[in-house]
């Protein structure tokens, strides 16, 4: 059999791939090596949201839970049900996955894919057994895993990865946490919520360094009160695992020091998990790709994390769906990622999209600033979350969007209304003129709108 398209990788760029070549008409085949849904869905997003929802739940109930007026005794969690918990979700969802290509009449074939020859995928099965399935196209949608810190190998107990750290048997006492991006911030919330000691180490100045810096100093305040211990513009200069536990040497601000801990979590980023068989270009490691994301194998293409920056899901299943249309629906022009949003689900939440202030500065682009805090919001207050603030910068001759940052409560949810607002490129009138619902949270967008223009009415 001939498929019109043959995709390796069941993640977030893979079976969205499929699916949409499947709607189109086309004889389609995925080969997935682990599970439908891939790292995003197994040991990725969606298993660290149900962690964090686990723990936001639990610190509500132990530390806010006066403030509502409730009162507990001997408040207990499992911590195995916790675990289990992620799991069951992830399970859930992976066989949504494998119904939808069912419901799509996908081919779903377990194993490891590699180009063996150009329209040929070779699939090695679990018990080593081999195959040849033969494709007009092929897609690679591989994507990556988490990168090792070269002197402290992972090792699955006192040195461990994102995967590990959703899974691990017994709750650890002390935790160092080396990298604070998204998935480095999100598991210390979590570890920090039910008592574990938790330090996290980050070179940079601030903690998610990709975000415009007052968010980052923002999630460091808001950390240090709940009781992360949190090391910026700190470096890494010795590793010691000592099996049941780890010890790094650091310098910083403050001087010098060594922290030990029972596991270290590494978080400095991901590597790519490149297919066997034929080799194509790399850049710095990824594959490199056209404006069509063609390879540089003939049929072959590419998108996703293996591809390349921004590693997200959302920016993933897009350059897939623009891939597949641009393969098969005649005269449409793949479109490449432009702004996108970036969210972390710690607590307050974080999320952001467009250009960040420190970005428009060194570009020389002329701006203004809109901000609004939390606190100043009804819904806010009633909630019992009014930590965060509303940011958003417009350019100071045409009033035009062009970014916003958001930290606080549902910031994750908050965002899509700016993503919208500056694929549409709309202005400061645009967004005055827009009635938001009272008592709500996205009043803050409307109130830092205002404000960029300096008559903000509740601030």
């Amino acid at each position: 059999m001939m498929y019109d398209l043959i995709v390796i990788g069941g993640g977030p760029a893979g079976y969205v791939g499929a699916i949409r070549g499947a709607q189109l008409g086309k004889k389609v085949a995925v080969v997935e090596a682990d599970r439908a849904g891939g790292t995003c869905l197994n040991w990725g997003c969606i298993p660290t949201k149900a962690l964090l929802k686990n723990a936001e739940l639990f610190q509500t109930l132990t530390k806010k839970a006066a403030t509502f007026g409730l009162a507990f005794e001997n408040l207990t969690y499992d911590w195995s049900k916790v675990i289990g918990r992620s799991r069951q979700v992830s399970d859930r969802l992976a066989g949504g996955i494998e119904f939808l290509f069912k419901k799509n009449k996908v081919d779903y074939i377990r194993g490891f894919g590699s180009i063996a020859a150009e329209n040929k995928v070779e699939v090695t099965a679990a018990d080593g057994s081999k195959q040849i399935i033969e494709g007009k196209n092929i897609l690679v949608a591989t994507g990556c895993k988490s990168r090792e810190l070269p002197p402290l190998p992972f090792n699955g107990k006192s040195v461990i990865s994102s995967k590990e750290a959703m899974v691990l048997p017994q709750q650890p006492k002390e935790m160092v946490i080396i990298g604070a991006g998204a998935i480095g911030v999100e598991f210390a919330y979590v570890y920090n919520a039910y008592g574990t000691k938790v330090t996290i180490i980050e070179m940079q100045p601030n903690l998610l360094p990709v975000e415009d810096d007052e968010i980052g100093k923002e999630l460091q305040k808001s950390f240090t009160k709940q009781g992360v211990r949190c090391l910026t513009d700190t470096k890494c200069v010795n590793f010691k695992d000592n099996g049941d536990s780890v010890s790094i040497d650091v310098e910083g601000p403050k001087g010098n020091e060594t922290i030990t801990a029972d596991v270290c979590l590494v978080a400095i980023g991901v590597a790519p998990v490149l297919p066997g068989g034929m080799e194509m270009e790399l850049d710095r490691g990824f594959i490199k790709v056209g404006d069509r994301y063609e390879t540089s194998i003939p049929s072959v293409y590419a998108c996703g994390d293996i591809s390349g920056p921004p590693w997200l899901a959302h920016t993933a299943s897009f350059e897939a769906i623009q891939l597949v249309e641009g393969l098969f629906v005649e005269g449409h022009t793949p479109r490449k990622v432009g702004n996108f949003p970036g969210c972390t689900y710690c607590h307050p939440q974080v999320a952001s999209v467009g250009k960040t202030e420190r970005a428009l500065k060194e570009e020389g682009v002329e701006y203004k600033v809109g901000k609004f805090p939390y606190a100043a919001l009804g819904k806010a207050q009633a909630s019992g979350d009014a930590e965060g603030f509303v940011k958003l910068l417009f350019g100071k001759e045409h009033g035009e969007l062009l970014g916003a940052h958001i930290i606080g409560d549902n910031a994750t949810e908050l965002i899509a209304e700016m993503g919208l607002a500056l694929e549409m490129e709309l202005t400061t009138d645009e967004l005055h003129s827009t009635i938001h619902a009272h008592p709500t949270l996205a009043e803050a967008i409307h109130e830092a709108t205002l404000d960029a223009d300096g008559h903000a009415i509740h601030f």
